[in-house]
């Protein structure tokens, strides 16, 4: 018979590690959606337009919202972690995960999005593996929740304040940085150092997926759902379509890169991907939101191309009526080309943002308010200028340095408040 001394052993050792699990899932999450605040308004916008809700915030709204669920799943991976308020902060995770688990449950059965989103582009889930997370993440919440004295302190609540206020600036200014800059941790396909042919080329003998689209189409105030098989004639209005794989297979890491040129439709991919000299992409996926602010930056880094043998292309998806907009307004003579929106967001999370290839090779990513300057141009061989060299980080690095930003203040005020009790202690032993 097992005595209750060795129940409660046990019961600690599960709730503590329920506890790891929920803390390292949300502090992860968190940060990710952090870094990449951009991607997380693309996300929360996919799914605003799945629900038919696609102007009830504007972009700034929406982008508040990104942050403000990164920072508060950040903190309370951090809360949980460090078992600040242990009641409080197990009840929140607990309704957090009510409301998520069920959400998922709903997107895995209907797909309105492909995938959740829920950890970036840093894990791609589809919607069921993100179902079965949340679920044991929920049972993993009831049980910190039942019983959160076991969650052993690492603090004492003098310091548990600080510790608060301090993850919360760190995590939100995270974002404020990326917003401002491009991300600090690129998870997407289109990284620096990146042969986008190569990204896009099928292994010999790999298995294509399959996919079926079904059309849905109205007449006569009534609608229904067609395969292509059966599609019908002019009089049915088109109303929405949706594809999806009846076969799995290889899918490439980028599977939708394609450029046209604006007036004529010419397919621009292979020429431009192919070309062994340097080429700027200017990425501008919607006029209506570009930011023209450095519009003389781009123009002297085109006049720079045009001089000196440099290839440069606009690649935008907004309509005709706004590529003329941004020539006439902007004095913009550079070409214009087509590539789909959802491409040239993953591209770059910067309107307009600018990419540097060569042969076909990402050499450079630049936000808009860190574009090159005639200062930077100085010379007409682009490979002997800094600009035309690759500008890729080490990450491993990067997420040291992250680390270290936020673990060692940390440590030291755990640390000033450790000598501060031990003499504390030796003073009223001293009095005593």
């Amino acid at each position: 018979m097992v005595s209750n001394k060795a129940k409660d052993r046990i019961g600690c050792v599960i709730v503590n590690a329920c506890r790891l699990l929920l803390a390292l899932t949300f502090v992860f999450s968190g940060f990710v959606k952090a870094v990449d605040p951009e991607g997380s308004s693309i996300k929360i916008t996919d799914y605003l337009a799945a629900f038919g809700m696609a102007d009830v915030l504007p972009d700034f709204a929406v982008t508040i919202v990104a942050v403000a669920l990164s920072a508060v799943e950040f903190l309370i991976g951090v809360n949980i972690l460090f078992a600040i308020r242990r009641r409080v902060t197990t009840a929140v995770a607990f309704l957090f995960m009510l409301v998520m688990t069920p959400l998922t449950l709903y997107l895995a059965i209907e797909n309105p999005v492909p995938d959740c989103g829920c950890f970036g582009d840093a894990l791609v889930l589809t919607n069921w593996q993100t179902f079965g997370k949340n679920v044991v993440l929920l049972i993993a919440s009831i049980i910190v929740m039942s019983r959160p004295k076991l969650m052993f302190r690492v603090m004492t609540w003098r310091v548990q304040w600080i510790v608060i206020t301090f993850s919360a600036v760190f995590i939100v200014s995270i974002s404020i940085y990326c917003l401002n800059n491009l991300p600090i941790l690129d998870f997407r396909p289109y990284k620096v150092g990146t042969s986008i042919p190569e990204a896009m080329a099928y292994p010999d003998g790999a298995e294509l997926p399959e996919y079926e689209t079904t059309f849905i189409l109205e007449k006569d105030g009534q609608r229904r759902e067609f395969s292509i098989e059966d599609y019908p004639d002019s009089t049915w209005q088109f109303v929405d379509s949706r594809t999806v794989m009846t076969k799995e297979g290889y899918v490439p890491p980028i599977a939708d890169f394609s450029i046209s040129d604006y007036k004529t439709g010419e397919d621009l991919t292979d020429a431009i991907l192919s070309d062994s000299n340097y080429t700027f992409l200017l990425i501008i996926p919607d006029i209506r939101k570009a930011d023209d602010t450095n519009i003389d930056r781009i123009n002297d880094i085109y006049d720079y191309c045009k001089d000196n043998g440099y290839g440069f292309y606009c690649l935008t998806a907004s309509d005709e009526e706004m590529v003329a907009y941004w020539r006439d307004y902007l004095g913009a003579d550079y070409r214009f080309c087509f590539t789909d929106e959802t491409t040239l967001k993953t591209m770059i999370r910067s309107n307009p943002g600018l990419m540097l290839i060569k042969g076909g090779v990402i050499y450079a990513k630049w936000h808009h308010k860190q574009l090159p300057t005639e200062y930077d141009l100085t010379s007409p061989d682009l490979s002997s200028l800094p600009v035309g060299q690759m500008q890729g980080r080490d990450e491993g690095m990067v997420i040291v340095y992250v680390l270290l930003l936020y673990v060692l203040p940390l440590a030291l005020i755990i640390g000033i408040e450790t000598i501060w009790l031990r003499a504390k202690d030796v003073r009223r032993q001293e009095l005593g």
